[in-house]
């Protein structure tokens, strides 16, 4: 017995991962879901289509509109009013703050709010006013204030 899927098998299965989307986000479900959808519509426009190219079909459009939008993403980012929201080091980058232990060999804390970073930049001692300039991952780059 030679089992294929038909068009709404394939309608089920993009609206369910459309549906996963909803609970798992990150903008990867919902274009494998478009995909099995338009599979869908192409084994109802061409019902002789075998399983082996239903899934071809399927796999080359998933891959195609995951990328497709993430080269959109990257393009035309999604503009929002706080851009440094998951970006915590970012947030400091122009801020004054004074030294909790000294720059020694390139490497110091700060105290900032309730929370110690480490800092990077010119040796300079112990309470000195410093500005952040940059972010090197959880660290801060400062230079004298």
């Amino acid at each position: 017995m030679n089992y294929s899927p038909d068009f709404w098998h394939w309608w089920i299965l993009g609206v369910a991962l459309v549906i996963l989307e909803a609970f798992a986000p990150g903008a990867f479900f919902v274009w494998m879901g478009v995909a099995a959808i338009a599979v869908g519509f192409l084994l109802w426009l061409i019902p002789v289509m075998t399983w082996e190219a239903q899934f071809l079909i399927f796999a080359g459009l998933s891959i195609a509109t995951i990328v497709g939008w993430r080269m959109w993403f990257r393009k035309y980012p999604e503009e929002t009013d706080q851009p440094n929201l998951n970006r915590r080091g970012e947030q400091y980058i122009g801020r004054s703050f004074t030294l909790e232990t000294a720059i020694d060999n390139g490497v110091g804390r700060v105290r900032v709010g309730d929370s110690l970073w480490r800092a990077v930049g010119d040796d300079m001692p112990a309470g000195s006013r410093v500005k952040v300039v940059g972010v090197d991952g959880a660290s801060l780059k400062v230079e004298a204030d």
